[in-house]
């Protein structure tokens, strides 16, 4: 390519990957109903968005790094204080057996329906098995369904992203080196122990480096931010070079230990992380999306709306139902967690990488994992953000709108205050500056608010729940 194809190349993506982001957001749908056509076409009418063209090999390695990114800034919205009891355990199940029904589910039916061998059907199963927060986040913003399922489904979402990532690709490399996928004597399953101990080992040492340079330099908020950034990045690449694919869960443990270890304490807000993070949905949107050809769709087209009912219809909501049983899920609760379950980036990211190499080695089929992974974003997405809205109606389960209180201050006569308050049916949120104070508070079972007062109480939905509007009492005020 030219200079000027380049640039013209670079300046078209960004237009796209930010102009159908704020077309979504004037239409109320989530980015991906817009991003994906809108890469398509213009791959359909033009060569210089092209990723291969533009970057070349190198799309691949920047693929994962920025995922890494997403998934660090979302593993930053997880509170292992609210995964407890039975939330726990829900998630846990849906994890399990959502990974292997899905994964047995399409590797049966995929080479009947496209006509690929079974290896290259294992394959796409593994790949269809992760959600990811950056779809259903926006979703649930929409809906505004009860707390309960927000939860369930947010970390669902977000801990199947790195798992189907590891997952694919030690079924990749069974197939590039055995031509065929065998777990033969647990060895797979070693492989896949080695991946997490790798993952979880640049998680720690994350964690270790962020302490270094957010708690004992105390950087400030421009200079702090840039340490995160690269921590995410250097972590993740050096897990990369160590083992494939073991960045992403570096990068969402890192992200986990910070927004749960008390001495971080970050503020609820980060505009820079979030903003850098729906860039780079918008960036590799529209480029993974402009390498699918018109041609490859037609033949997988009528197949892969199949596959989209076999997934929705019936391995979701089962996966669902055995999941949530006896769980203390209301029947229109457990509903709606079976109607839940897009794909996002992480396939795409995955269908990419995996697909190009097992076409280069020659397998036969490969060229199709790609249309038809795209196919079942497109579908899954669309369909969910159609109907989620009028099946919460439906089954009762929206929050309604209300105010939510804000007590500020932590002194033993506050936090009786607090828990009569909640025990009065009021919604309510507490925050204390004195690490001392906030451990009464969590004692007394009052969901504490973390990080910055003054982003709490601006914009109280961050990650976990949208709220209309929040009345802020001062418990000097009260006391006076």
């Amino acid at each position: 390519m030219t200079d000027d194809e380049m640039y013209l190349g670079i300046a078209l993506t960004l237009l796209l990957a930010t102009g159908s982001q704020i077309l979504a957001s004037r239409l109320r749908v989530p980015a991906l109903i817009i991003l994906l056509p809108a890469g398509f076409t213009a791959g359909a009418l033009t060569d210089v968005i092209h990723p291969d063209k533009l970057m070349g090999q190198n799309f691949d390695v920047l693929v994962s790094m920025s995922v890494a990114v997403i998934l660090y800034d979302a593993g930053l919205g997880l509170n292992l204080r609210k995964l407890t009891g039975r939330t726990r355990w829900i998630v846990g199940r849906l994890l399990l057996l959502g990974v292997l029904v899905t994964f047995l589910t399409t590797a049966a039916v995929a080479p009947a329906m496209f006509d690929m061998p079974l290896r290259v059907a294992s394959m796409l199963g593994v790949i269809l098995v992760v959600s990811g927060p950056t779809v259903v986040g926006p979703l649930l913003d929409f809906v505004r369904p009860s707390d309960k399922v927000r939860r369930i489904l947010i970390w669902e979402g977000t801990l199947t992203d790195p798992i189907g990532a590891i997952l694919g690709a030690l079924v990749f490399h069974a197939i590039a080196t055995t031509h065929q996928v065998d777990i033969g004597r647990g060895y797979q399953i070693g492989q896949f122990a080695l991946s997490l101990a790798v993952g979880l080992a640049g998680g720690a040492v994350g964690t270790v480096l962020l302490w270094l340079t957010l708690r004992t330099l105390r950087l400030g908020e421009t200079l702090g931010t840039l340490a995160q950034l690269a921590t995410v990045i250097v972590v993740s690449a050096g897990a990369d070079i160590v083992r494939d694919d073991t960045g992403l869960i570096a990068a969402i443990v890192t992200g986990l230990a910070v927004t749960n270890i008390n001495g971080f304490d970050m503020p609820a807000r980060r505009p820079f992380f979030e903003t850098l993070a729906q860039l780079i949905i918008g960036l590799l949107f529209i480029s993974i999306s402009s390498t699918i050809t018109p041609a490859s769709l037609v033949p997988v087209l009528l197949p892969a709306l199949a596959l989209i009912a076999i997934l929705v219809l019936v391995v979701r909501p089962l996966v669902a139902y055995v999941s949530t049983a006896r769980a203390g899920l209301t029947p229109g609760e457990r509903a709606f967690v079976g109607w839940m379950a897009p794909r996002g980036i992480v396939a795409a990211a995955t269908a990419t990488a995996f697909s190009a190499n097992l076409v280069d080695r020659g397998v036969d089929g490969a060229a199709e994992i790609l249309p038809v992974t795209f196919l079942v974003i497109v579908g899954t997405v669309l369909l969910y953000a159609l109907t989620a809205a009028p099946v919460a109606r439906m089954l009762g389960i929206v929050k309604p709108a209300g105010t939510r209180i804000l007590l500020v201050g932590g002194e033993p006569w506050v936090v009786d205050l607090g828990r009569s308050l909640k025990s009065a049916g009021l919604d309510l949120l507490m925050w204390a500056g004195l690490e001392q104070e906030r451990r009464r508070i969590t004692e007394a079972g009052v969901e504490l608010a973390t990080g910055d007062l003054l982003a709490t109480a601006t914009d109280p939905g961050a990650r976990q729940c949208s709220w209309p509007r929040m009345t802020t009492t001062s418990t000097r005020s009260l006391r006076s």
